[in-house]
This record gives structure tokens, C-alpha cells and sequence, in this order.
């Protein structure tokens, strides 16, 4: 009895390990046939515009908390030189985050122009 309880235990481990392996197996096969509509180029421009929507959210939060502590500096300071270093930062700031904040106007405007590897220009 116990012999005919391993026997249909086994025969049902291997049945649903050949299923795991077959269902496995049909979904390896679906996803390269799926795939295939998009490129490696798209995913990395998806993947870059996800990166550079990041990179502006955090520089626009950094460069508003460094710039509130410039601004703080230089009002409550009687240093004239720190006054002077902390207007220095303040303009670093503002350009750093004006060309950071461009990069994506300067790619949208290019990219029409040489799309497809052939510059129209």
C-alpha cells in the first residue's frame, strides 16, 4: 500500500515538473517572439528619458535647497567675502540647473534631424 502511494506521489512530481519545464518553455518562446517589436534602441531611449526625467526632478529639489542656502548666507552674513562666495554659488546654481533643464530641449530638437541615421540637414 505504502509502495503504490510512493509510486503515484513520484509519477505526480514528475508530471508537474514537466509542466513547470513545458509552461517555462512556451513562455521563453512568446517572450522572444514579442520582443521583437521593439528595438534595443527604443528600450534605451525609453530607458534614457526615464533617467533624465529622474536626473531633473532631483537637480531642480538640490539646486532649490542649495540656492534657499545661499540666499541664507548672503543675507545673514556681514563677511563681504562670504557674501560675494555665496552670489558665487547662487550664479553656478542657476546656470548649472538652466543647461541641465535644456538638455532635453537641445535632444528633442536634434533628434528629427538625424533620425534614422541619415542627417537631413
Amino acid at each position: 500500500m505504502k509502495q503504490e502511494k510512493a509510486k503515484k506521489g513520484s509519477k505526480t512530481a514528475v508530471a508537474y515538473w514537466s509542466l513547470v519545464g513545458v509552461v517555462s518553455a512556451v513562455l521563453m518562446s512568446v517572450q522572444c517572439v514579442l520582443a521583437e517589436s521593439e528595438t534595443i534602441w527604443d528600450r534605451f531611449s525609453t530607458l534614457m528619458q526615464s533617467f533624465y526625467v529622474q536626473l531633473i526632478a532631483i537637480s531642480t529639489i538640490v539646486a532649490v535647497t542649495m540656492a534657499a542656502v545661499a540666499l541664507i548666507v548672503r543675507l545673514v552674513s556681514r563677511n563681504q567675502r562670504t557674501v560675494d562666495e555665496a552670489t558665487s554659488w547662487l550664479k553656478r546654481i542657476v546656470i548649472t540647473w538652466i543647461i541641465l533643464n535644456s538638455l532635453g530641449l537641445i535632444v528633442a530638437y536634434i533628434q528629427p534631424l538625424v533620425a534614422g541615421g541619415n542627417y537631413g540637414g
